[in-house]
């Protein structure tokens, strides 16, 4: 017996509904607040949303659980209300079919993750799958009649949902991407590829897909453009929920400008190039739907279906120029020839930069090659790192390595800095993940992480090759000098091993130690790192007296002070400056003839002590 969803879609064109979000924002809801959680905590207003789709004549409505799996809901600390919020998101729905009594379909609403997967993001395939599984098996459980996976833009994760979806229903499946205004998926994928690959696994293991198609993105154009190329791949029926165009802020509120008169025209387009189900997506309300509703009963075709598409073919990669890299990093040549020094500096907690500015100077007037700048160090709020490097660079004329880390940034503001960086002529870049914000002056503020070191190294990689993270070209390709960080002493020495040769293998081009002080250890360190042909930068912290030492050890992640050195400090006494100046200097007669450089942190900002740490290589 066929599925009454199929039956019905054997018939005719489908209405889905538009935004739930748009609503729920328009009726006094926050985007600071989970909109799947309402679920629980407004149900009321979640239904009103649903019934008024159906009395504007949607045949489908989505239960609002879009982003109600355990990676979107832990930001609030909801991962433990999964189910809870599925399965009461699917109930409101059927609640509000039963109360306005009509024939309406209910789709479990199934969103990306909002991280990415592996190897960019830390979320494996086998943590999507089960994410993905456990929002099924709560929706089927409250008793949708079909699933809609929607607005994913990698290929590779609505897989994974797709197979978990089939692990436990055999429910009808829409599964919908979302594109650029470029015409292609984050992961850069076109309309053409997308289409292929899931018809190719609906007759394969991962699980069969009665509609693809295309939602969010942008507005009808663009989503118009998608269908045609689509549809010129597939025989699989086809959907499209285009957003009501580009949203404006006015007076605190965002507005979105396509107008229920201009998504019916484009309904009319839509029954042209033969879209079995339609309806909006993010700015659609129920008076976009109703007027799309209005031109399916008038059952019109409208247009003939050459109405100007815009071909999206992503260009073969050998016909893609790529000039080659002029290596611009003074830096770069300086670690191909000498023992290389850096000097770290912390930009201001203020406005103010002329102390970081008059230090740079002395360490531009005792001949060190560089200095690093940090990116908000411990999570605490400083100047913006990038401003202060392209001060430094500007006023002192002196090499700049800019710390950029993962946590305050996400996908487009990683590469628009790095962009603006090798604008602002910065060509080396530390990579790092960064201290999380619950470690600084801001525990409850949001970390992004969209990517780790990891990531991030194989993003600068791709803007040395002349794209941006999807293979959209930047014009000239970039000529950054790559660093990440190791600890020596980490306590899982194997897992951090792997990740650097990950690191290496994504385009690392130097790495800094964190602060060491024992010989034994980076020998150790070095034998194991010594296949990768890589040099290595060690970091000093001079210490400063033995309640430094103490604190340093017991209390800062990834540093390790030796019980010999901790006595000493203790020894010293009223002299600990003076001890830990010499401990750095015996320390670096050690290393010297080992490593390729190093990087000195002066605590507390005594610049002044990491120059005196340095003189005898300086001189």
């Amino acid at each position: 017996m066929l599925d009454p969803f199929l039956e019905r879609l054997k018939k005719g064109v489908m209405l889905c509904d538009g935004a739930m979000g748009t609503l729920l924002y328009s009726r006094g809801i926050g985007f600071e607040q989970p909109f799947d959680e309402l679920n629980l905590s407004k149900p009321e207003m979640v239904q009103k949303v649903h019934q008024d789709y159906i009395k504007a004549g949607a045949e489908i409505i989505e239960t609002n659980t879009f982003g109600a799996n355990r990676f979107r809901l832990c930001v609030h600390g909801l991962e433990g209300k999964v189910k809870q919020i599925n399965l009461r998101g699917a109930k409101l729905a059927r609640e509000a079919r039963e109360i306005e009594g009509e024939m309406v379909f209910v789709a479990g609403s199934i969103g990306p993750l909002g991280k990415p997967l592996a190897p960019i993001g830390k979320i494996t395939l086998t943590q999507a799958f089960e994410a993905f599984q456990e929002q099924a098996e709560a929706l089927l459980e409250g008793g949708v009649d079909l699933f809609i996976i929607e607005t994913f833009s990698d290929l590779a994760e609505i897989k994974e949902a797709i197979r978990s979806v089939r692990k436990v229903s055999q429910l009808p499946i829409i599964a919908q991407m979302t594109f650029s205004e470029e015409g292609l998926t984050l992961t850069g994928h076109t309309p053409s590829e997308i289409a292929r690959e899931l018809e190719r696994i609906s007759t394969g293991s991962v699980g069969k897909v009665e509609v693809i198609g295309v939602n969010c993105s942008v507005g009808p154009q663009k989503v118009l453009d998608v269908i045609y190329q689509m549809k010129k791949v597939t025989s699989l029926k086809l959907s499209a929920q285009p957003n009501a165009g580009f949203p404006k802020f006015v007076d605190g509120r965002f507005i979105y400008l396509s107008s229920p008169e201009y998504f019916a025209e484009y309904t009319r387009r839509f029954l042209s190039a033969g879209v079995q189900i339609m309806g909006g997506c993010c700015g659609t309300t129920p008076q976009h739907i109703g007027a799309m509703a209005e031109v399916l009963k008038e059952e019109k075709s409208g247009l003939d279906q050459d109405v100007g598409v815009i071909e999206f073919e992503r260009k073969p990669e050998e016909e893609v120029a790529v000039e080659e890299l002029v290596q611009s990093s003074t830096f770069a040549s300086k670690l191909k020839e000498k023992f290389v020094i850096s000097v770290e500096l912390d930009p201001p907690r203020g406005v103010n930069p002329k102390k970081i500015l008059s230090q740079s100077q002395m360490i531009r007037d005792r001949k060190i090659d560089a200095v690093n700048i940090a990116d908000s160090p411990m999570a605490r709020v400083r100047m913006s790192c990038l401003s202060l490097a392209a001060l430094v660079k500007e006023k002192v004329g002196l090499e700049v390595i800019l710390h950029l880390t993962c946590r305050d940034r996400n996908l487009m503001g990683l590469q628009s800095d790095l962009m603006g960086a090798h604008a602002l002529g910065i060509r080396n870049i530390l990579a790092i993940t960064g201290d999380p914000p619950r470690s600084g002056d801001y525990p409850h503020a949001t970390a992004v992480y969209d990517v780790d070191s990891i990531g991030l190294v194989k993003i600068i990689k791709k803007l040395n090759q002349g794209t941006d993270w999807v293979g959209n070209s930047i014009g000239s390709p970039t000529s950054f000098c790559i660093g990440v960080g190791v600890n020596p002493t980490a306590l899982d020495l194997e897992k951090e091993m792997e990740r650097l040769e990950q690191k290496v293998e994504a385009g690392a081009d130097f790495i800094f130690t964190q602060p060491l002080y024992d010989s034994a250890v980076l020998k150790q360190f070095l034998g194991r790192v010594r296949d990768l042909n890589i040099p290595v930068l060690v970091g000093l912290l001079p210490l400063h007296s033995a309640r430094h030492a103490e604190f340093l050890h017991h209390e800062v992640p990834g540093i390790t002070i030796p019980q010999k050195t901790r006595d000493r400090m203790k020894q010293a006494s009223q002299r600990g400056i003076e001890e830990g100046i010499s401990i750095a200097k015996e320390f670096l007669g050690e290393i010297k003839e080992m490593v390729s450089g190093i990087y000195i942190i002066p605590s507390f900002g005594k610049v002044q002590l990491a120059l005196e740490v340095a003189e005898e290589i300086c001189l």
